[in-house]
This record gives structure tokens, sequence and C-alpha cells, in this order.
């Protein structure tokens, strides 16, 4: 390295002394005679800090210019290799040196050079301008992704980034997740079940498991399961501590059990392929997702995860597109995922649900009763799957196949909660009431899943009702607080939020004034044609079959039936029904009946709602008999007159007594709640 020279101290100019300067120096000694003065310790006690700084600077920029000038550092070496920092070295041949301060010292020097050699570990400084510490400085290069800094021209096209493999929905809310487990949202247009008159929303659909885009079934952790850090919470004792620490060990346990896989060795070979398609289908992209999974199934057609993929991409688009033929589509397509012979048995199992669940979605539920049952047969001893089995067989009016399947499932699991409840209901249809009470409490009380709806907590209630047993109103009461119920009154299952609820109403009230009037001054009439009818006994009057009877006779002859005349019905009584087709608030409640009721003396009816309160009911007195004859709704009786019209909301608890001498004769009329606009009226699903 070359040696510097020193600068010559000069103590005169042109032959004259030199004057002091304020700060002890001379005047015209330059820049030079102060760093020698300096050097020297020829500093007087007169210097100030602003000569230090000088001083000190000047010394930094003679120090660079040597270490440039003089090749101190060898900077073909250094540029090269701090290409692999991307540092544009063009900028310190321009002289910024600054910019490349890597020790954090202020200045470019040899500690620097040292840094970029990688000969020394760089200091990062925090915000406060503290060292950071070791932890918190960025990992060594080799540890970081390798195609972070490449172009992307030399990055590998068939390779997907770690980042592109991760479930895009992981952190989502549940209901934003895979739209093959989203629920469907209300039936309109042309997307409706095959038989309208099924209600496609039960308490029987089961959860579906989530997949993510690896092929695994992915378990949804609840809230209160959630890992926290270990020594967060302080129990009482090293035993406890212990003991929780194995419950986090089996909780591990049991969701790494619980992630089977859905790729056999073929799928694992495509698995790049399927992913990126997967990813376009999480993303909403569900046209072109369905694109590159049909372009998969062709190139690899014995593949099931690539033929499940098809089917949940058609089932998305479906959706979408609100099209019960591409929903078929789907359905056949899951039937072929589940049919390949390289299928996984986690595949299967996964595919087949997803195609019962959207085969009774279309109301066809024997076909989905036919899937489920190959699934018992391929899983024997899953109770879960018998347990949607169960549920088949009740959505086909199969009780008995279900009560025979539950009852295979409690021999094995007493204290199964879905299949009590569910058994519960079967000996409550059956009228076998108080047997029904233990199953249908023991399955609420477990709190099983699939548990938790209005329909069990309605029964339990109605079958301690039956036995006269009070606490059927803390049951009601519960089922009101779960938000089954408007109130412990008001129980009816399907209902629209919003409308005025009361137990009796007035004709003003209701605004159908005109239908009231027309009933009362035909009344007469009325009668005339049913009696004739009821004398001649026909057979039109039908025993009533909802089970509402503690006792007694009572017979309905019915008119219209969900907004639809009942058969030729009318032929009998054509003045009345006439009259009726005047106003379509009556002929049209899809959610109503018209009907003559016949009770006969000594007759009871069970306390009971109606099942919707998008309705009201009118009672016209036909035949009435003087004393014996009342119906309570919630706490006010009231008894029928002859030509008069009482108007109830029979979604309120309601109950009839019949102890006259003799019959009773009434017609009732279903009318639309008067709040429910046109486009409701219409778009409600029948009852």
């Amino acid at each position: 390295m070359a040696q510097k020279k020193s600068p010559k101290i000069r103590s005169k100019k042109d032959g004259k002394p030199t004057a002091d300067s304020k700060n002890g120096l001379k005047s015209d000694g330059g820049a030079a005679a102060a760093a020698a003065a300096a050097a020297a310790g020829g500093v007087g006690p007169k210097t100030t800090m602003f000569t230090w700084f000088v001083v000190l600077a000047l010394l930094g920029v003679w120090s660079s210019v040597a270490v440039v000038y003089f090749d101190v550092v060898d900077y073909d070496s250094v540029i090269a290799r701090a290409k692999e920092f991307r540092v544009n070295f063009s900028e310190v041949l321009q002289g910024k040196l600054m910019a490349y301060d890597r020790d954090g010292d202020g200045d470019f020097d040899m500690e620097d050079a040292k840094v970029l050699l990688g000969l020394k570990d760089p200091v990062t400084f925090e915000v406060g301008g503290r060292p950071a510490e070791e932890h918190d400085r960025a990992p060594p290069a080799d540890t970081q992704d390798p195609d972070r800094d490449r172009p992307a021209d030399t990055q590998d096209p068939g390779q997907v980034r770690p980042d592109d493999t991760q479930d895009p929905d992981r952190d989502r809310p549940a209901d934003t997740q895979d739209p093959a487990v989203r629920p469907q949202p209300p039936l309109v247009e042309d997307f409706v079940p095959d038989d309208p008159r099924e209600d496609s929303g039960h308490p029987y659909e089961d959860e579906v498991e989530t997949i993510d885009t690896t092929g695994v079934l992915v378990e949804e952790v609840m809230a209160e399961e959630t890992m926290v850090e270990s020594g967060k919470y302080v129990t009482s004792s090293k035993v406890s501590q212990e003991t929780e620490s194995r419950s986090d060990q089996k909780v591990k346990e049991k969701t790494k059990k619980s992630k089977p896989k859905l790729l056999n060795k073929l799928d694992k070979t495509i698995k790049v392929e399927i992913d990126a398609a997967e990813k376009l289908r999480k993303k909403g992209k569900v046209e072109e997702a369905l694109k590159s999974f049909e372009a998969l199934v062709q190139r690899f057609p014995q593949s099931p995860r690539a033929r499940y993929g098809k089917a949940q991409a058609e089932d998305d688009v479906a959706e979408k597109q609100r099209s019960n033929d591409l929903l078929q589509r789907a359905i056949n397509s899951y039937r072929e995922a589940s049919e390949l012979p390289s299928a996984t048995p986690d595949l299967i199992r996964v595919t087949l649900k997803r195609r019962a669940e959207r085969q009774q979605f279309l109301g066809r539920n024997r076909g989905a009763l036919l899937t489920l049952e190959r699934l018992v047969e391929v899983f024997p001893e899953d109770l879960g799957l018998k347990n949607d089995l169960g549920v088949a067989h009740l959505l086909i009016g199969d009780n008995k196949g279900a009560k025979r399947v539950y009852e295979e499932v409690l021999a094995v699991a007493p204290g199964d909660g879905f299949a009590m409840v569910h058994y519960g209901f079967i000996l409550k249809s059956e009228n076998q009431i108080a047997e029904s009470i233990p199953y249908l409490k023991g399955g609420l009380e477990s709190g099983a899943p699939g548990t938790d709806d209005g329909r069990f907590y309605f029964h339990l209630g109605d079958a301690l009702q039956r036995v006269g047993d009070d606490s059927a109103y803390h049951w009601y009461e519960l089922g009101h607080q779960r938000g089954h119920f408007a109130s412990v009154w008001q129980r009816s299952l399907y209902n629209v939020d919003g409308l005025q609820a009361q137990p009796w109403w007035t004709p003003q009230e209701t605004g159908y004034t005109d239908l009231v009037k027309a009933l009362e001054r035909g009344w007469k009439a009325i009668r005339e044609e049913v009696l004739a009818v009821l004398d001649l006994k026909t057979g039109l009057f039908m025993p009533e079959e909802e089970n509402l009877r503690e006792r007694g006779e009572w017979g309905q002859y019915t008119l219209w039936q969900q907004g639809r005349k009942a058969g030729d019905a009318c032929r009998s009584v054509p003045k009345t029904c006439s009259l009726l087709e005047r106003f379509p608030e009556a002929t049209n409640c899809k959610r109503g009946q018209i009907k003559f009721s016949v009770m006969q003396p000594g007759t009871h009816v069970w306390p009971h709602t109606g099942p919707t309160n998008c309705r009201l009911r009118m009672h016209l007195g036909l035949v009435v008999p003087e004393e014996g004859c009342r119906i309570r709704c919630t706490n006010q009786t009231r008894a029928w007159e002859e030509g008069k019209v009482l108007i109830f909301d029979d979604s309120f608890e309601h109950e009839v007594w019949q102890e006259a001498a003799s019959y009773r004769l009434i017609l009732i009329v279903d009318v639309w709640h008067p709040a429910l606009s046109a486009h409701q009226r219409q778009t409600l699903s029948p009852i």
C-alpha cells in the first residue's frame, strides 16, 4: 500500500507573520495547516467544538480519497461479490460512498468493505438507533427462498412456489371457504328441487369436511380449541399441567388422524397441476377451474382426484348459473370419481357424501338413499354414515327403515345424541309418547351436532304436555332462547321475520273485511251445501291424520290445499267454491288450507301450533251447539257463533274442546298474513 506523505507546515506567507484567528489558528494557514496543527497538538485552549468537527470531517474526506486513489480496497472483487446483494456499484465509482455504509458508523470505510465481502456480519438498527438483537436479524441467504431473487424468466416454470401451494382460504371465515361446503342460497327461478313439496331446508343436512389443495381433509378448529403459548396459563399443580399437556397431545394426535389422504399414486404425480386447478376454483374462477379439471381428466382418465375436482367445479358452476342440468352433471361426476378402481377410501367417502347431499338438494331422495347405502356398505363401522342413512329413510317417509337404522346405532353407542333425538322423533310419530321423551331429552342434553333443531324442542315439549308434565314450557323456553321459536307461545318453524304477531285478530286488522262479510252473508247457503254432503255420508270427510286428538272423532273435508283445488272436491259444494274463488288471499294461500271441519262430542284436541306464521286462520260457524264448544289461543278462550267469523294466528299455541251434546261444524279458511308482499306470496314454498 502506498505511503502517505505528510504536508509541509508553513508559519509565514510572503515573509509576513500570520495573525491569530478567533479560534487560535492562523488565518491564512489553510486546511492543511489546521490539520497539521491538530496532528502536532498545536490546538490551544481556545479551540472550540466546531474546530474538532472540521478536523474530523477533513480526515474522513482524506481517508475516503486514500481508499479509492491508493487502491486500499480491491473494488473489482467487491463488485463481483456485491452482485449477490443486488448493489449498484456504479454509484460507488461515482463517489456516492455513503449509500453503502454497511456497519452504521456514518461513512464508507474498510469495515463497510469487509461487510460487502462477507468477512463481517452487518449491523442492523431499529428505529430508535439501537442495534437489533441477534434473533431479529435476517436469516442467512442460503436458508431463504432460493427463487426469491431470481428473475422470473429463470425460475422453473413447472415449480409451484410455496406461497402458491398454500390454501388461500386457510385463514378465511368458514362461510367463505370452499364453495362445495358453503350453504346454498335460497332457491330462485329455475334452480329448484324437482319436487317442490319437499323442503330442502331440513335439520338433517350433514356437515361436510372442507378440503384443501393438497387433497387432505381439513378439520376446522374451534376458537376454544386453539393452541396457546406454553406456560401462558398457570395451573394449580404440576399434575394438572401434565394432564393438560397429555390432553393437548391427544388433540394433536386426533387432528393428525383426521386428515385422511385423497391422492393415490397417480394423483401424486400430477399434484402440481391439480393444485393449480384447485387454486382457480378456490379463487372463484370456477369456469376456468372446470376447463382445467376437464383437461386433466382427458389426459388422466384414471385419476380419481382430477375427476373429483371436475365434479366440484361443475357443482360450483351449477350454483353460479342456477342450473339443475349442470348440478346433475356434477352428481354423475361424483359417482364416476368414486367408482374408479384406484380411488382411495377417503376420496370415496367425501365424494359420495357430497353426491348424496346434492341429490337431496334436488329432491331426489331415493337416489340419495342408494348413495348412502353404498357408503355404509363400504364403511360399516362409521356410525355417522349410518345416522345419515337414517335421515335418508325419513326423507322418503320410510320411518320403519329409519327406526331400524337408529336401533342399530344405539345398540353400539347408546349415548349417540344424534341417533337418540331421531329415534325419539320416530317413536313420537308412532304415538309412543312416553317412550319418546327420554330419547328426545337425552339427545338434546347431549349437545351433539345435529341435535340443536327446533323440531326436537317442539316434539319434546309436545310429548311432555301430553303426559301432563309442566316442564314442557322449560324446553319451549330453551327453544326460544336458541332462536328456534319466536316465543314460548308462538312455536311455528317456517317463518318470515318481522310479521306482526298476535293471537287474535279482528277483520279490520287483517284488511280482509270483504272476505269476512261475504262469508257471514253466505253462511246459510254454505251450510246447506255441506250438510247435504255430510248427511249422504259420501266419504268426503276424512279422519284427522295429524295425531292431534287426545280422544274423540274429528273429520275434515278439504277444498283447497297449498293454493290448489283438492281434486274435484268443489263439485259437491259449487256455491261455496264460487264464493271463495273471488278471494285470492285465501285460494292462493300456498301455506294454508280451506276445509270443512266436523267434531263430534267428547273430542279434545291437544295444545298445538301450526307450522308457519305466514297465514291467519278464519273459522266460520255453521252448526254450533249452545254450550260445550270452545277454543283457547294462548291464554284467551273463545266460543264459535253460527254465521260469525273468528280469526286467530294458529302459529300460537291453541287447544279445542267439544263437550256438547251434538256435533260442531265449521268452515276453516286460511289467508296470507296481510303484511306479506305480493312477491313473498308468490315465492314462498308451499306447506
